[in-house]
């Protein structure tokens, strides 16, 4: 294994952990905030990492049709390309191309597909996924795998999932192992618990670095997921970190850490902060709401994040409204503090022994709701 991993501390199946990579060191649970092209939309690098951010997630789809994996090599990979000098994960661009409905067709070989953007056509083979990524210098890289939809029946999960375990198996061979650099299976197997089993027993054979969990989020609902997480994760190895991919709210997190998950990523908090959403200690805020108008309190008074500590619901009401950018910068700003004091939060706790204690905390934080008067 070429990524050190170390489990600091336990509290039931919740897990404080650190992975070490040629890049620095993540602190595990661990949110990843999203980089899709080489930016975490509406934010710098340098204030990404203010929120305490320790890892990016990049994505091989999208960097493979632009600007292009072998001119980003040339510039100096993608740490330097966006001036990104901690760990990045990449996403293997197989969650894009398959949500390609109609543009692409799977083989065993791999996936064939047109560009989004152009229409160019594309062959993307477990292969050439890994060699993407190692081009992008991506101190994790995800193997390429099949996303299963949702619903599927247990026979459609069945042949989707050993089909991706094949190429898991094909995406080992060709990835070269160096010092701080790794590679992460995927399990698959939709909502069948025998499934997931199976397909945790199969990556296990082939040995990675780390285990993610995928095809999940993508609309069984939360109580469904927990479930899957619950017949899948004593599964894994204690010894690896596992990823939950594409996840989530922060209650997701929060819940799925209690169930043994060590990192996360989710558009949400960045995606949110653009469209006027932003995630409080009390819950979720729409700043666009007549009510924010004249509100001269801040976002969270328990946040101490640059737009909690400088900004008032109303300018930030007044910003959207107004359709300036600054809005969709402050609050995402915030909204990426906030997962970060969150995951920090449950780091704290693990190591206190207090993890069921910090998760009633939250869920009454939620439910007392944002009822402060002005």
């Amino acid at each position: 294994m070429s990524l050190e991993y170390e489990v600091l501390a336990t509290d039931g199946a919740a897990r404080r952990g650190r992975l070490t990579t040629a890049h620095g060191v993540v602190n595990t649970p661990a949110f990843m905030p999203v980089g899709t092209a080489g930016t975490v939309k509406a934010m710098t690098v340098e204030a990404v990492a203010a929120t305490g951010a320790e890892i990016l997630l990049g994505n091989t789809y999208h960097l493979m049709l632009r600007p292009g994996a072998e001119l980003v090599a040339k510039l100096g990979g993608l740490h330097r390309f966006m001036n990104w000098d901690k760990p990045i994960l990449t996403d293997s661009g197989g969650f894009q191309v398959m949500s390609l409905s109609g543009r692409r067709k799977i083989s065993e070989d791999g996936v064939d597909f047109a560009s989004h953007i152009d229409g160019t056509k594309f062959n993307l083979t477990p292969e050439r996924s890994v060699e993407i990524q190692h081009l992008l210098e991506s101190n994790i890289t995800m193997v390429l795998d099949e996303c299963t939809p949702w619903p599927a029946t247990k026979d459609e999960a069945a042949l989707s999932m050993r089909r991706s375990m094949r190429w898991a198996a094909r995406c080992k061979n060709a990835f070269i192992d160096r010092p701080g650099y790794g590679l992460f299976g995927i399990v698959q197997g939709s909502v069948y618990g025998e499934l997931r089993r199976e397909s945790a027993a199969a990556l296990m054979d082939i040995g990675f670095d780390g285990y993610a969990v995928g095809g999940l989020a993508i609309g069984e609902g939360q109580e469904m997921m927990f479930s899957v997480l619950e017949e899948t994760v004593p599964a894994l190895p204690a010894q690896r970190p596992r990823y939950m991919m594409g996840v989530g709210t922060p209650a997701d997190i929060v819940g799925a850490v209690g169930r043994g998950i060590d990192m996360f990523d989710c558009v949400m908090p960045t995606r949110s902060g653009r469209t006027g959403k932003g995630f409080t200690r009390r819950g979720d805020i729409n700043i666009r709401n007549a009510r924010h108008t004249a509100d001269p309190r801040s976002l969270d008074s328990d946040c101490a994040c640059p737009t909690c500590t400088g900004y008032s619901r109303a300018y930030l009401n007044h910003l959207f409204k107004a359709k300036e950018i600054l809005g969709a910068m402050l609050l995402t700003t915030h909204n990426l503090h906030y997962y970060q004091d969150l995951t920090a939060g449950l780091r704290d706790a693990i190591e206190a022994g207090n993890y069921a204690g910090f998760a009633t905390d939250f869920e009454a934080g939620l439910a007392r709701g944002d009822i402060d008067p002005l």
